[in-house]
């Protein structure tokens, strides 16, 4: 448990109010064999599923198992999870912080300024776009800091952070910011995305991949179709209706990934849906998702237009993370024009970046980057060893190779029980709701 600090100001009653609605949080290492259980007991609010998430997903945790339930206007929450290696959570101060930070969620979180100029950036993906958007940025003298590049169905969407080169400061002048948008934008525009394309300048600091599943929901993303599908990793996502107790049921079936449950829950969240109940397993590399929603006015699912956005726009959350291509880490003294001279060697040798997470730390760029050839497919592992001459060999690094196959898009073949597992799945998770931990104990 974590101790409060109270203010001298408060009386007996606010310091009430406050227990009352304060997270209790447990962290136990005893009841589980291969994971460390964290429960978390709290009043109910919309959002407040995905902050206690959040916080596990920063930590790079993985979440093996988990059970949510809401009984009125309180839920509980319970987390099995292990650290990258598979290991139980042993570091004190790592316990230590998610006791804080969990116990802290339910007053939401506020946005400072972390001395960094925000852009963000929308459009239609296509080769070298990266590249003229670093290039353009070392020319207005921005130097990037950190960034993150997601893409998706033939969509970018990207959040850089950038700080003045000669002054190290943030960017404030008004003029110089809307420069920076005009050029942004132009670059984005392109030949044929002159309505959809979207750059904005911003001092707050977001949760940014949180603030990338925004962006590219509101770019609606999900709409467009693929060209290329990886045959073993395509979720199954069905939605039904619980009517004699109002829940829509979301079962999801796909490929366990870090991060997962909270791709899902962002987007739940996003959508204005609120999770009552849900069992979340993993087994080998598959894992299994089921969800009883209500919208946040306190109705299900209403029409069939509105079950199909709810698959398409869960699907999505899914897929933009995963990731296309050769994986390449990048590890040198950073410098102004570095991404920009980068991302320019990739574009002349026809390497298209599906993904990318730059940072810098200490002077050093530390930048990962997924990359396919110009069409999506697998680039050949000459031209990657030609590229990494280019840039350094000792800078450079192959650190994956893609799992991409050339499929089809099916039509929504479904596995035989998927629909049928929703309701016959109602009795484990609504009839024995987390009351208290014995019951977990009994599961574990």
């Amino acid at each position: 448990m974590v101790e409060m600090d109270w203010p001298s100001s408060l009386n007996e009653y606010e310091k009430l109010v406050i227990r009352m609605n304060t997270p209790r949080v447990v962290i136990d290492n005893a009841v589980c064999p291969n994971a460390t259980l964290v429960t978390v007991d709290s009043a109910r609010r919309h959002g407040i599923l995905l902050e206690a998430v959040q916080v596990l997903t920063d930590l790079n945790l993985s979440i093996k198992k988990a059970y949510i339930s809401s009984d009125g206007r309180w839920f509980m929450d319970v987390f099995h999870v292990t650290d990258q290696n598979g290991n139980k959570l042993t570091d004190e101060s790592v316990i230590r912080y998610i006791e804080q930070s969990m116990g802290s969620i339910h007053y939401g979180r506020t946005n400072g300024s972390n001395g960094l100029t925000a852009l963000e950036l929308t459009g239609t993906d296509r080769v070298g776009l990266l590249s003229e958007v670093f290039a353009v940025l070392a020319d207005l003298q921005c130097n990037v800091v950190e960034a993150k590049v997601w893409t998706h169905n033939g969509r970018i969407a990207s959040l850089i952070y950038v700080k003045d080169c000669d002054s190290g400061c943030p960017i404030e002048d008004s003029q110089k910011i809307d420069q920076i948008e005009a050029r942004l934008r132009n670059v984005l525009k392109g030949d044929n995305d002159i309505r959809s394309a979207k750059t904005s300048v911003s001092m707050a600091v977001t949760h940014s991949e949180r603030r990338l599943h925004q962006m590219m929901f509101a770019d609606r993303d999900y709409e467009w179709k693929p060209i290329l599908k990886r045959s073993d990793d395509c979720p199954i996502v069905t939605v039904q209706n619980w009517i004699e107790r109002g829940y829509s049921v979301v079962n999801v079936q796909c490929k366990d990934r870090s991060k997962l449950l909270f791709d899902i829950v962002c987007t739940m969240t996003d959508m204005e849906y609120v999770v009552f109940h849900a069992t979340i397993n993993t087994a080998g590399d598959r894992a299994y998702l089921e969800f009883y929603i209500r919208h946040t006015d306190g109705t299900p699912i209403s029409s069939e237009p509105e079950r199909q956005r709810v698959i398409q726009c869960l699907q999505a959350s899914i897929e933009r993370r995963a990731s296309e291509g050769v994986r390449l880490e990048l590890s040198a003294e950073d410098r102004p024009g570095l991404l920009a001279d980068v991302t320019r060697t990739f574009r002349e040798n026809g390497l298209n970046v599906t993904r990318a997470d730059i940072s810098t730390e200490r002077e050093m760029a530390a930048n990962e980057f997924y990359v396919t050839d110009a069409v999506g497919n697998t680039a050949d592992s000459k031209l990657i060893e030609a590229v990494r001459q280019k840039i350094g060999l000792s800078n450079l690094k192959v650190k994956e190779l893609p799992m991409i196959c050339h499929n089809k898009v099916e039509s929504e073949e479904q596995p035989v029980g998927v629909g049928g597992a929703v309701l016959l799945s109602l009795g484990s998770l609504v009839r024995r709701n987390l009351y208290n931990l014995g019951w977990i104990r009994s599961y574990s």
